[in-house]
Formats: structure tokens, sequence, C-alpha cells
């Protein structure tokens, strides 16, 4: 293959390889599809690669069919010399067959069928995926699995939450759907509480969309979110579906405590303690972030805290973290035990803090190698209590004056 001199008008301009899907821009060069496709996505992609010309917004690329089979001659008459034979690409998807697969989602016998086919597309290539959200299939999708819930039908669930975790955008149509739609998070809902096949995987299939949905709902569908929703996003937690479920879980309550009396009817549903159970086994440094995340939002409201207090091994657990997992967790973890010495600071919660190692570990935060904002924050908690605290021998008296040795 080496000694092969390859002829200079088979080579990409950008990748110097062999092209395998010779495409021409507007400015006549041609140029591998894929290499031209990545440059198109990129800051540079508004000008040709070689010519320097500008590329107009939408400029179409143009197959070289005649340059294509020319490379698939050459290659196959080189073939005993190690050069590889060049398929013939995929035809690109055309907009009539994807309408009228989108059109078989009406029919009760065609749905499951055109599901199939329209997942095997958008895995196929990215740029069927770009053409598939720009003719409207996740649109379509959600209005398929809302009939699904409507009529309590499971069967081909699975390959619509999959199709629409790969072509997903949050466009202004998906966002003006979910303001008109509030069935399809009940939709979603359904799916996590519902007996259905594979359940793993379309379970982790409807978390991870029910999570893209919530980042796309306006304010006013969030405030409206029910306790059940609540209680179905703790029990994803509490069942440990997979790994992603539960970070999806966690990324969702983490957005609802941002609106309403969300961080009530979390706290309600006892949020609190299955997070506590949680991080007690351990979970490795994301889903620990996320947990820790939660828990600083709801024990910025009294219920929260007061809920954080009644389990036996909250302060314990929050202080045993610090310092060991990450300074993501070690701000939100600083921000509990703040929120809690400022606000459900009672004597018998102050004693704990020290017999636990909370105070020594806030102790060991001024003297490690941690942002100075949070060496401060450490520093305002043990301040604030000093008078309980100073006997203890793990606080030096320069830790609690205003000047550092």
């Amino acid at each position: 293959m080496d000694d092969i001199e390859i002829p200079q008008y088979f080579i990409c301009p950008i990748s110097l390889q062999i092209m395998k899907d010779p495409v021409t821009a507007v400015t006549g060069i041609t140029y591998d599809r894929e290499s031209i496709e990545k440059w198109l996505k990129t800051a540079n992609g508004f000008t040709c690669p070689v010519t320097k010309q500008v590329l107009p917004s939408g400029s179409d690329l143009t197959p070289n069919h005649t340059l294509r089979r020319l490379i698939q001659a050459w290659c196959t008459a080189n073939a005993g010399d190690g050069v590889d034979k060049i398929p013939t690409p995929k035809s690109p998807l055309c907009k009539t067959r994807l309408l009228k697969l989108i059109r078989e989602f009406e029919a009760p016998g065609l749905y499951v069928n055109a599901l199939n086919k329209m997942e095997v597309l958008a895995k196929d290539s990215e740029r069927n995926k770009k053409f598939m959200e720009e003719a409207g299939v996740s649109k379509a999708v959600i209005l398929l699995l809302i009939r699904c819930y409507n009529e309590s039908k499971t069967i081909g669930v699975e390959q619509a939450l999959r199709i629409l975790c790969l072509v997903w955008t949050p466009s202004a149509e998906i966002k003006a759907l979910l303001d008109e739609n509030h069935r399809f998070i009940d939709c979603l809902t359904w799916i996590l509480g519902c007996d259905i096949e594979n359940h793993v995987v379309a379970k982790t299939l409807a978390m991870q969309a029910l999570k893209r949905a919530i980042e796309a709902a306006n304010p006013r569908l969030l405030e409206k979110l029910k306790p059940e929703f609540m209680k179905e996003m703790l029990r994803v937690l509490k069942l440990k579906i997979s790994k992603q479920a539960t970070k999806s879980a966690l990324q969702v309550l983490i957005q609802a405590c941002l609106w309403g009396r969300n961080k009530s009817k979390i706290v309600e549903a006892n949020a609190i303690f299955e997070l506590i159970e949680l991080e007690l086994e351990k979970p490795e440094k994301s889903i620990s972030e996320l947990i820790f995340n939660l828990m600083a939002h709801l024990c910025s409201c009294a219920e929260g805290r007061a809920e954080f207090l009644r389990h036996a091994g909250s302060i314990a657990m929050v202080a045993k973290r610090i310092l060991r997992v990450s300074p993501a967790t070690d701000d939100q973890a600083v921000c509990i035990l703040s929120l809690i010495s400022k606000n459900a600071a009672t004597k018998e919660v102050l004693l704990e803090m020290l017999r636990v190692g909370a105070v020594t570990k806030l102790c060991m935060v001024i003297q490690a190698d941690c942002p100075t904002y949070l060496k401060q924050k450490a520093r305002g908690v043990l301040r604030l209590h000093s008078n309980l605290w100073s006997d203890s021998p793990c606080i030096a008296v320069y830790l609690l004056t205003r000047y550092q040795r």
C-alpha cells in the first residue's frame, strides 16, 4: 500500500485520506463528506477550507458520483496490493421517506415497525439525526408516547424513547409542545411506574427523556409538579434502576427545586432520608456531587433542615464526606453545615457536630488546599459558635481569630 501512488484528486484536502463519499461544495472543491461536515460544524465552517471563500448558510454538498466510481474502480484494481475496497455510501435520507414513517405512527398496526426503521436511521449517521430533528421527528414521537399513555399501551414505548433520546433538541417547537401538553411529563412518570418489558433500559431512557423535558419546560409547568411526581423520582433513587437513571432523577429534582413550592414537596416525599441513605452507600463521585447539591437546596428551607436533623446519621455523613469526594461536594457539604449552624443550632445539634467530627472537618477545610471563599465559609461557622466549641482540643485559637498564623 505504501508503494502505491494514489491519484491526488482521490485525496480529501481535509483528512488527506482517500475519499469514501466525495461531495462537492458550492466553491467547486470536492471533499470527503464526513470531513467537510465536521468542518462545517466548527467555528471555521463558514469558509471553504481550500479557497477560503465564504460558504452560504445552508449551502448544499453535491455527491460526486463520477469521482466515487473512479475511486472504487481504482481500489478494486489495486486490492491485491492491500488497498481496501470502498463500499457505495448509503443514499441520503429523503424527507418523503421520513414523512411516510411519521404518518405510520398514526396506524395501530404499523407504528412499531415504523419506530424500528426510524431507530435504524437515527443510529446510522449524525446527518440522519440532524435531518430527523429538522423534520419534526421529536414532536411526532412525543405525541405517539402521549397516545400510548392515554391508551395504556407499552408496545413500542422503548423504541420511541430511544429515538427521542437520539434526536431530541430543545427547539422552540418542542418547548411549545411541552407547554401545551402537560401530559408528556405524566406520560414519562407513568412509564417509570408501569410493568414494561426490558424495564431497566426503558426506564433509564424515560428518565433521560424526563430530564430533558424538565430542562426545556416552562417555569409555570414546573411550579405545578405534583407531590406524586416527587415520590416517583425518589422511588427511582430507591430502586437503583441504573446509574444513569439515578443521575437523571437527581438532576430532575435539583431543577424542580428552583420553582414554586417544590422544595417542600420534595421534603414531604421523604427525600432527605433517601438521599442520606443513598450517600451512605458511597456511590460514585458524580452521584455524590448531585446528592449534596440537592441536599443543600433542601436544607435552605426550614422543613428540609428539620428533616435533615431527624436522621441520626445526617451530620456524621456530611462530615465524613468532606475532603474525601471532590471540591464540588466539599462546597455543598460546608454549605449544609453552615445552614444548619445558622438556622437550626440547638445546643444538642452543636454538640453533635463536635462529637461526630464536623467541627474538626471545618478546621481541616481552613488548613487544606481549598478555595478562599470556602475557607471563609468554614471559618464563619466556627466563629459563630466559638463560645461552645472553643474548649475543644481540635480547634486552635488562631482558627477563630481574624488573623491566620
